[in-house]
């Protein structure tokens, strides 16, 4: 799912977003925001600063980049990309292991993903875990998410067989090896809606509050907010106007990453735009803003089931003083 693999090609392509032309450019400070994944629209609103020329309205000139092998936290964390996307969840892991990375603003406000079954499996609710098989990316949350949700339904996790299906495209691997994989909605289940497939969802938000968590959020490090404020500023501004552009008008907000990647496929982008829309922002009081008790539940969750070797200084992972105001 998270699997980081690209070839050399779509970083040449990706790169290519970026403006090449230097005298447009001048005078602006150059910074690059590495994406966690391949383009989608969770992205929308960096591609829209972009096009709409948020970022030079701020000084900036930002160039969109992909993570190689080597990750987003861990090139936005070692400074060799100003910004990033991340995940809550694997900030609280990595800043466990001291690693200062720090989240600015949330994509989507509530936790979107789940589990997904084609609806022949006939898998409704996690005691339907029970003798199936689960296609994972071979992470320990991953276990421990599905033995908390089974539990609650008196299931046994040892009657569930996990395996590791890589970037083994989902509808593929639920065809052919795996019987339910955990799937972001806003792109996987509008593709399903959109092929025609009917699938079961089983939504994490649904069995616990603690696991309404940001998934992606905004990231940059430590040092980026301490010696350089004013540029995170600038950004996170721009980047604010380009997800409120994509709340308000979220046709042209689908053209405009289309055509920045046109290798996506127009129909999906249009679809799952129209779906996000109104998610972004949801019930927060503007685009961007993270919640103490969010932080808090998910990692007492983490730390209750011995996934954190210790716990952190939640007030330290994610901050909203460079949201606009």
């Amino acid at each position: 799912m998270r699997k980081l693999l690209f070839s050399f090609m779509i970083l040449l392509l990706l790169a290519g977003c970026a403006s090449n032309d230097g005298s447009k450019n001048e005078g602006l400070k150059k910074v690059s925001v590495v994406l966690d994944w391949t383009p989608n629209t969770n992205h929308t609103g960096l591609y829209v600063a972009q096009e709409k020329g948020y970022f030079k309205d701020e000084g900036l000139d930002v160039e969109i980049i992909m993570p190689g092998e080597a990750g987003a936290d861990a090139l936005v964390a070692s400074g060799k990309s100003e910004f990033g996307i991340g995940y809550q969840e694997s900030i609280t892991e990595a800043r466990v292991q001291g690693v200062p990375i720090v989240s600015i603003g949330a994509v989507i406000q509530h936790n979107s993903s789940g589990f997904a079954s084609m609806a022949d499996k006939n898998i409704k609710t996690p005691k339907d875990f029970e003798g199936k098989t689960y296609g994972g990316w071979g992470a320990p949350v991953e276990k421990e998410v599905l033995s908390s949700l089974m539990s609650m339904e008196g299931a046994d996790i040892k009657k569930l067989d996990i395996v590791n299906m890589g970037d083994t495209d989902f509808f593929t691997a639920a065809k052919r090896d795996i019987d339910f994989a955990w799937i972001y909605y806003a792109w996987t289940g509008v593709e399903a809606e959109l092929r025609g497939e009917d699938i079961n969802m089983i939504y994490l938000t649904d069995y616990s509050d603690k696991l309404d968590y940001y998934t992606p959020v905004i990231t940059t490090n430590e040092k980026m907010i301490k010696e350089n404020p004013d540029t995170v500023t600038a950004f996170i501004s721009a980047v604010s106007k380009g997800y409120n552009y994509a709340i308000e008008n979220h046709e042209d907000a689908a053209e405009i990453l289309i055509k920045a990647v046109p290798d996506l496929d127009p129909a999906l982008v249009k679809k799952s735009q129209e779906w996000l829309a109104t998610r972004y922002q949801d019930d927060a009081p503007r685009w961007g803003e993270q919640k103490l008790d969010v932080w808090k539940n998910y990692i007492e969750w983490m730390y209750e089931k011995g996934l954190l070797e210790k716990e952190i200084n939640v007030e330290k992972a994610f901050t909203n003083e460079f949201l606009p105001k």
